[in-house]
């Protein structure tokens, strides 16, 4: 599970990020609006810790965003805004929880995991494809191709980005945990265990290259 965390004080956004570490999150940390939505971009989360007062605006005002693009991303607002008139606007705005800080970390772990265990379900499903990124598992026509590891997130981070081109660069910070660490032949590697293991004994085309700019998911297209 992977959450994203847009909150511009740095010594509340750091804890965040240790405590949800410790809790088994996955997590991003983004100060703005403006480095919230550039993370929202290249990666696909589960939920989004949200503040209501950041430098270049008020958060609430990504949520429909948020929900327009993704969902099935839940949205829990954390605000030093205590009124109920906040927490209202808010849930109208889409959030499916509100936080008041000053908060207990135990009572926001048990907030996550219910959003997390009643939210909605991130499964794929194109005609006779479908991908379950949560049991990373993936079926077609009723068959369950074995397809693990970076190949299947490669193929679903493109699944969910349907129609678009992706970059390499985009792929490597969108899945990997330390980007720089690794070179773009990763990518070619994993798209090429995607063809052979998945494509050629399917008779099927999922991933398209576009020269110089990256790849696109592209099934139901035939091969």
């Amino acid at each position: 599970m992977r959450i994203l965390i847009i909150e511009d004080e740095m010594t509340m956004n750091r804890m965040l990020s240790e405590v949800l570490k410790e809790f088994g999150y996955q997590n991003d940390v983004a100060e703005s609006l403006a480095d919230g939505r550039y993370y929202l971009d290249i990666r696909n989360y589960d939920l989004v810790l949200l503040d209501w007062m950041l430098p270049d605006g008020d958060g609430i005002d990504l949520i429909p965003e948020i929900k327009e693009k993704r969902p099935k991303t839940a949205v829990i607002v954390v605000s030093a805004r205590d009124d109920k008139e906040s927490e209202i606007a808010a849930l109208r705005a889409g959030a499916d929880d509100y936080i008041r800080k000053p908060f207990d970390y135990e009572i926001l772990q048990l907030r996550i995991e219910a959003k997390l265990r009643y939210g909605g379900s991130n499964i794929i499903e194109i005609e006779d494809l479908i991908i379950n990124p949560e049991e990373e598992k993936i079926i077609y026509k009723g068959e369950s191709i074995e397809l693990k590891g970076k190949p299947f997130e490669v193929l679903t981070h493109l699944a969910m980005h349907k129609d678009q081109i992706v970059s390499k660069e985009q792929l490597l910070d969108a899945i990997w945990e330390e980007p720089e660490m690794v070179t773009p032949n990763v990518i070619e590697v994993a798209i090429n265990q995607i063809r052979q293991k998945m494509d050629k004994p399917l008779g099927i085309t999922t991933i398209e290259t576009v020269r110089r700019r990256g790849y696109r998911f592209c099934f139901p297209k035939k091969a």
